[in-house]
């Protein structure tokens, strides 16, 4: 998953007005053409046209929950709702870097597959009878690529797991814990 830049080759300032105007086209632009530079993979950045912070990621946002309301949505509401309870957690930037890697892998995933899929297509539309011959074909290999999807998410997991204690342990290694043994206890 590829983020924006700040040096990007294309700016978009927003006005108090809520406009977004496209310094390299010269013209205004909505929500829909900046979900359409992100399709085709063109790096950009929004910015506020008075402060010059860089709005980017509310854009972005903004993007994602128009999706969400139209039509089938992506996240469930319990995974919006895990997500939020994230936020103020310790283990808020562990969580953001998981979903990322997460996302990467699967986008990789992605590439092979389609990359596999227009080799052997030689110009021609891809047909429901088409998509079933590749299919019948490349299962076992999606099972084996989908397998590693799991087993790297799984690895990704642990290794939060094990950062997370190794962290608690620096944190609270000091105090002299008694397993077993309330606090205020003798042994």
């Amino acid at each position: 998953m590829s983020s924006t830049k700040k040096n990007a080759d294309r700016l978009i300032k927003k006005y108090p007005n809520r406009r977004l105007y496209d310094t390299q086209t010269s013209s205004y632009i909505t929500l829909t053409d900046v979900k359409q530079l992100v399709l085709d993979n063109e790096l950009f950045t929004v910015v506020d046209a008075k402060s010059n912070e860089d709005l980017s990621r509310s854009i972005l946002l903004q993007i994602i929950l128009e999706e969400e309301a139209n039509g089938a949505p992506m996240f469930s509401t319990d995974v919006l709702a895990q997500i939020i309870r994230f936020y103020g957690h310790a283990m808020q930037g562990m969580m953001g870097s998981y979903l990322e890697k997460n996302v990467q892998a699967f986008t990789d995933i992605q590439r092979k597959f389609t990359g596999t899929a227009a080799g052997g297509l030689d110009g021609k539309p891809f047909s429901p009878e088409m998509w079933t011959q590749f299919m019948n074909v490349q299962g076992p290999m999606m099972q084996g690529m989908m397998n590693n999807y799991i087993d790297q998410s799984k690895s990704l997991f642990v290794q939060m797991q094990e950062q997370m204690q190794s962290q608690s342990k620096n944190i609270f290694g000091t105090f002299p814990f008694v397993p077993g043994v309330a606090p205020g206890e003798k042994k």
